[in-house]
């Protein structure tokens, strides 16, 4: 059984922010990321921002992991700075050189070949022992 979806909403309250658990997507939910040099995620509001200065305002946590003020974060700050965790998709999977060590049809009638590795470095020419390079 699939776990529902949880969305979070981040708005603006009396100068601070609430996050906010809702079942719908609404407009509150749309933020903007930002990649910095050091591979960090930012997070910012698409509708919220400072009323005098246009800063926008960013997702941020604190050290006990609650949801900071959105006025009092800001994008240089390190409770803004989320690392992303890459997501694993088995779509294809490269092969290893450690896997190439037999190729074989099984069942198809034709003969098997077997390959070394060494053999698949050496641009598929089978270097014996003997021979020196």
């Amino acid at each position: 059984m699939r776990a529902p979806l949880t969305l979070y909403t981040l708005f603006p309250h009396a100068l601070r922010s609430l996050s906010l658990v809702q079942e719908h997507f609404t407009p509150e939910c749309k933020f903007k990321e930002s990649v910095f040099e050091n591979y960090y995620v930012t997070y910012s509001s698409m509708i919220y921002r400072q009323q005098q200065s246009g800063r926008g305002w960013y997702l941020g946590l604190n050290k006990e992991g609650e949801i900071m003020k959105g006025n009092h974060v800001k994008k240089n700050k390190p409770a803004a700075h989320f690392l992303p965790k890459p997501l694993k998709v088995a779509m294809y999977r490269e092969p290893s050189l450690h896997d190439l060590t037999e190729f074989s049809r099984s069942g198809s009638g034709t003969p098997t070949k077997s390959r070394s590795a060494s053999a698949m470095l050496n641009g598929g020419k089978v270097v014996s022992q003997n021979e020196s390079t």
